[in-house]
């Protein structure tokens, strides 16, 4: 294979992730899907980083509507992860990659818990 087939099948994978699994509607073999661009990734020579890996290892904890996210959720992730930064100066730590999936989890909680903060007014 020449080196333009695996570009050619990188860019296909990658499409096929951002329209069947990152959009409002989730595929059922989605799961495959993001295998597929893994490995075309990985045939280019790519080095699997840090996001690659959680994607992959966290598939099901992306909600179904992933694409009807509004801009308020992005603004959230990114002071979220500004407060990594700071937290961690820059520095490489193993705890880093637990801290952000506690956030996922909480971002995502839907269960109802039986104590419920009250909102209190002061004025």
């Amino acid at each position: 294979m020449r080196i333009y087939d695996y570009h050619l099948k990188g860019e296909k994978s990658f499409k096929a992730v951002t329209d069947k699994f990152l959009g409002n509607e989730r595929a059922d073999n989605y799961e495959e899907i993001v295998q597929q661009l893994l490995e075309s990734f990985r045939e280019l020579g790519f080095r699997m980083s840090l996001k690659i890996h959680f994607l992959h290892q966290h598939l099901k904890f992306f909600p179904e509507n992933l694409g009807a996210v509004s801009d308020e959720h992005g603004e959230r992730f990114h002071q979220e992860i500004l407060l990594k930064k700071t937290r961690y100066q820059g520095r490489h730590n193993p705890n880093m990659m637990g801290d952000f999936c506690w956030f996922l989890h909480r971002e995502t909680d839907t269960e109802q818990h039986k104590c419920q903060a009250k909102c209190l007014k002061h004025f």
